[in-house]
């Protein structure tokens, strides 16, 4: 019974570890790989992100100096992801329950934007590419 108790014990430690390394608690798959959520109209880039329970996706690949807006889209939004902070545009902003908020960011440099929800639980990013 001792060695069962221990290994148990083993085994939840190792799936843990690898849950933690891992970095995900949203159980959506990280990747790198491009999103599929920009899009370009009438000469201003958009990048649609999604918002309940985090950001979907977290990641967004973007083109810099293009005059830009982030979407910020809910849907039964009732947690911490319908309030968004972007600390380096000054901006701290609650999304309504369900609709579509854009969030301009004029003409964005090369770099990566980071945001929060309001309590920092779920972060996101948009890296702009030359």
């Amino acid at each position: 019974m001792k060695y069962f108790l221990y290994t148990v014990l083993g085994v939840a430690a190792l799936v843990g570890i690898g849950y933690f390394m891992g970095g995900g608690t949203s159980g959506a798959p990280q990747n790198n790989a491009p999103a599929g959520n920009v899009s370009v109209q009438g000469g201003t880039q958009i990048i649609e992100i999604r918002a309940k329970g985090g950001y979907q996706p977290r990641t967004s690949i973007a083109k810099a100096g293009v005059p830009t807006i982030l979407r910020f889209v809910t849907k039964g939004t009732f947690d911490c992801s319908a309030s968004i902070r972007i600390p380096s545009l000054g901006i701290s902003q609650i999304l309504p329950q369900s609709g579509s908020t854009d969030v301009a960011v004029n003409n964005p440099s090369v770099g990566t934007l980071q945001g929060t929800c309001g309590m920092g639980m779920y972060p996101f990013s948009v890296d702009f590419k030359g």
